[in-house]
């Protein structure tokens, strides 16, 4: 057997009533805290209030950065790194989707390595960050538990993908409470997004099996839940299922990486700012179809996993009932299907598709691309 590596943050909590535990994980770590969040959502979601009072609780010190934009940029680490500099904090919270988790996980490391983040995007750092305590409040991304974080150089209009082990939060805490007052689209773009990131990771030329069976776990969960939380936001069922199946996607990509959806979806946000998740939504139908041949063993897996019935049917038939089986999925989402409809302009395809070839994502496709490849997914779906 091939040795492989799966790496995870040091404690995972979960459950409904979790977040009343970020206090006591968090004064492991110190007395003086950052939470690191959005401009409002978690104000007005009532979530940080609730992480405000866990920490009271233990008698610990906080400032709050809630500077993160939706694209975290390379001035807003450098800003949030100035700020906990001049406190001098101990720990990290951050709370929110994922570009507070990036935005924290990125002013953690730049406290104890030297330079700028953007020199990271060429090199791991090789320093843990400060501790980071890692709360999301959607069903997506999987920052919480992985290495990655994504970090938008607006100066060259590159969404930066930095890696490695100093990145992977101390712990995370998952409590569905908070994913309740997430409105329907965002709870659609992000339940599409952790689903790229489970489809991915098992389609990998990096996948493993510790990573497999993550993948496969949370493609199940999403494909069961993720209709009944964007129909039904206070299904407590429904959106428990879909923070826990995030967090196994974020497992699962985290170690055996993502691939060509994410490779063309960054640029879409670099240069329109198109949400992640909606990006990745828009692509992942397409994009499958193009590589369904390349590994139709495992669409095959994929199709029986959101309950496709493959009895009898050759390879190329139950393989093609996965991709079959996201598009139906996808529409009942209700999301855009056309990168026309989130502000894409068709002169700008080819520039898109030069950004997305060099991406390290391209390059663990099981379908190798071609800058001609690219263009024509883009086209198809314009």
């Amino acid at each position: 057997m091939i040795s492989s590596v799966f790496q995870s943050p040091g404690k995972i909590i979960y459950g409904q009533g979790t977040v009343k535990q970020i206090g006591e994980e968090t004064k492991k770590y110190g007395k003086k805290v950052m939470i690191v969040t959005g401009k409002s959502s978690s104000k007005k979601t009532g979530a940080l209030d609730k992480v405000i009072d866990s920490l009271k609780v233990e008698n610990l010190q906080y400032i709050i950065f809630d500077k993160v934009e939706s694209h975290p940029s390379v001035d807003t680490v450098e800003l949030g790194t100035s700020i906990a500099k001049e406190e001098e904090i101990d720990v990290i919270v951050a709370l929110g989707g994922g570009s507070p988790l990036d935005a924290a996980k990125g002013i953690s490391i730049m406290l104890t390595n030297s330079g700028s983040i953007v020199d990271y995007e060429k090199k791991q750092p090789e320093v843990h960050g400060v501790p980071v305590i890692a709360v999301p409040t959607t069903a997506g991304t999987g920052s919480e538990v992985s290495k990655f974080i994504v970090i938008t150089d607006t100066r060259r209009k590159v969404k930066m993908l930095i890696g490695g082990e100093a990145l992977i939060p101390k712990a995370a805490i998952l409590d569905g409470e908070l994913t309740l007052m997430v409105p329907p689209d965002v709870t659609a773009a992000t339940g599409m997004d952790a689903l790229t990131h489970a489809i991915e990771a098992y389609i990998s030329k990096k996948a493993q099996p510790a990573t497999s069976v993550q993948a496969l776990s949370a493609i199940k969960l999403i494909s069961e839940n993720l209709a009944k939380a964007v129909q039904n936001g206070e299904n407590m069922d429904a959106r428990n299922n879909m923070l826990f199946a995030q967090m196994q996607a974020g497992l699962a990509f985290s170690n055996a990486s993502v691939a060509l959806v994410h490779a063309m979806s960054r640029p879409l946000g670099a240069y329109f700012g198109v949400p992640h998740g909606l990006a990745n939504a828009i692509l992942l139908p397409r994009v499958m179809e193009y590589n369904r041949a390349a590994c139709p063993e495992k669409f095959r897996d994929i199709a029986k996993t959101m309950g496709e019935n493959t009895a009898g049917l050759s390879l190329r038939e139950a393989s093609n009932l996965a991709v079959k089986a996201v598009k139906e999925l996808y529409a009942e989402t209700g999301l855009p299907v056309k990168l026309r409809d989130v502000g894409v302009k068709e002169e700008m395809i080819e520039t898109l598709a030069k950004d997305a070839i060099k991406s390290g994502s391209a390059l663990v496709n099981p379908r190798k691309s071609s800058l001609e490849d690219l263009i024509d997914i883009y086209k198809s779906i314009y």
